[in-house]
């Protein structure tokens, strides 16, 4: 995490195409968890470290043009993680019925 605390995402030239399908990511986590791996682990890992917010938020006050992308990320990563709780709540009201 330490590594992530210090780093910025680079932008790559077709960033739209990146953010296109977080069912896709959703589904690769979902995957995790039907292996076995924590859901809460999972969300962790899923969402944006506070620590990592805040840096960010002080970097787009040095270079003002990052705020768009970054704020993209931001929406991209609660997007793939309220995917991953539906997929998680269905899993489990499934469960409960049989």
């Amino acid at each position: 995490m330490a590594t992530q605390l210090n780093m910025l995402p680079e932008a790559p030239v077709e960033t739209g195409r990146d953010f296109e399908f977080p069912q896709r990511e959703a589904a690769f986590f979902y995957g995790l968890f039907l292996r076995g791996h924590s859901a809460d682990e999972l969300r962790r890992d899923i969402q944006i470290p506070a620590p990592v917010l805040a840096k960010w938020d002080r970097e787009t006050a040095r270079e003002p043009g990052l705020r768009a992308m970054l704020e993209r990320i931001v929406e991209y990563r609660r997007h793939v993680l309220a995917i991953f709780d539906s997929l998680i709540d269905h899993d489990t009201s499934g469960q409960r019925l049989q």
